[in-house]
């Protein structure tokens, strides 16, 4: 027997005891009936993820992606959940603020690769992460056993950092899990989320803003009636309007203070034929030229304001954004919808409007017991909520950081705001 060789007791223990979560490719998981039906209750199913890995790769600064699969079994050994995750170059300290990144930057003068982890990514490049399981029992296994087994996972692919990436507030409970194994949760920049039970647009801006910020949007409007129309029309597939649309949306991008994931024409193109029924694009047109679109997702009765798009030489004078969101909420309530949600960033306007944070969390994790020690205390300092001062001034702002402290986070409310 070699030195490598396992007492024949424990041979027979490890046969009968496989490790419940292995990596799979893209080409394996197609073949599993169950990846056919993960994530069926979100906006963001499966072909969602297999859109992301086939037009989505990007490699510039510290990002260079490369999409693997977590197979989670449960005890009777059926698969109980697929979770996606990918692997990629962070730099921790990219949504400090910016006496943080100073401080790095003039670190790495002397360290180039300081807070420069190799990251294992549960979640989604594109968006939110959610667990994968039919019901709650099965997200609870799914979470248990993924964090037993995670950071032993990140080691064996080379990760020195594993990460959950913008996991919902719901999902606290059941990923509790990874914070009793090492794991910090820290906020992510979060949705946010307006009521709009409203009879129409007018209806909703009397009850949910206040009267100064109802004389704002008159006033807007009003000057917008006066340019030429900009009229609004919806489909499912954009890929005809690519060519219009892909530029508007670089606008928005190339002006964001703080970028996340980077669209390509491709996935903005793909998107409406692969999933029909969960998608919408909304175009405004002056006269034949599309000059602003908005990227929706339809969950429940939810519609969720996903990525949108600009001709800022008109923008101002045209009131586009106003007009942008007296549509879309017009259209959704005329559509039955009871939410409307939007991504993160761009806040002022969100809170005036009378919306809610919809919270996102971060769970992190070294690999090194040791270097994970001395880490958590400084994570908070890289949270990107620290760089959004508008965030504190939403009423429900606490649930950000809730339970840090030993207080579990409210839920959401429910009721319609006070206006």
């Amino acid at each position: 027997m070699t030195d490598r060789a396992l007492p024949i007791g424990r041979q027979r223990h490890a046969e009968a005891t496989p490790d419940p979560v292995a990596v799979m490719s893209r080409d394996e998981v197609v073949r599993l009936p169950h990846w056919q039906h993960s994530f069926a209750s979100q906006r963001k199913d499966h072909r969602h993820y297999e859109l992301v890995e086939d037009t989505i790769r990007q490699s510039f600064d510290y990002r260079c992606f490369d999409y693997r699969y977590f197979v989670i079994r449960g005890p009777a050994g059926n698969i109980i959940a697929i979770q996606p995750f990918f692997l990629l170059d962070q730099d921790l300290a990219a949504g400090a603020g910016p006496r943080t990144r100073n401080l790095v930057a003039a670190i790495r003068r002397l360290w180039p690769g300081f807070l420069g982890f190799r990251t294992l990514m549960v979640g989604c490049s594109v968006g939110e992460g959610h667990l994968d399981g039919e019901d709650d029992p099965s997200r609870h296994v799914c979470a248990r056993l993924l964090a037993a087994s995670l950071v032993r996972h990140a080691r064996g692919l080379g990760a020195s950092l594993v990460v959950l990436k913008e996991f919902p507030a719901r999902d606290r409970a059941a990923l509790q899990p990874f914070r009793d194994r090492g794991f910090t949760r820290i906020p992510s920049m979060p949705m946010t989320r307006l009521d709009i039970r409203y009879a129409d647009f007018e209806d909703y801006m009397r009850a949910a803003m206040s009267r100064g910020t109802r004389l704002k949007w008159h006033r807007k409007l009003r000057h917008a009636a006066c340019q030429p129309a900009v009229i609004m029309s919806v489909v499912a597939d954009a890929t005809p309007y690519i060519a219009q649309i892909y530029p508007l949306y670089l606008q928005v991008y190339e002006r964001s203070p703080l970028r996340f994931e980077k669209l390509t024409e491709a996935y903005l193109a793909r998107i409406g034929q692969t999933m029909p029924d969960r998608v919408r694009f909304f175009l405004w047109r002056q006269g034949s030229r599309i000059v602003a679109f908005n990227l929706c997702t339809i969950e429940g009765d939810a519609l969720c304001s996903e990525y949108v798009g600009f001709d800022y030489r008109i923008a101002h004078e045209a009131g586009l954004y106003s007009c942008v969101v007296r549509d879309l909420v017009s259209w959704g309530i005329a559509n039955g919808f009871r939410w409307f949600r939007s991504t993160a960033l761009n806040y002022d306007p969100k809170l005036h409007m009378g919306a809610v944070l919809d919270p996102l969390d971060l769970y992190v994790r070294h690999a090194n017991p040791l270097i994970n020690l001395a880490l958590r205390p400084l994570l908070p300092l890289f949270a990107p909520t620290r760089t959004e001062p508008v965030l504190r001034r939403f009423p429900n702002y606490g649930q950000l950081w809730a339970d840090a402290g030993g207080t579990e986070a409210l839920p959401l409310a429910e009721a319609r705001p006070d206006g």
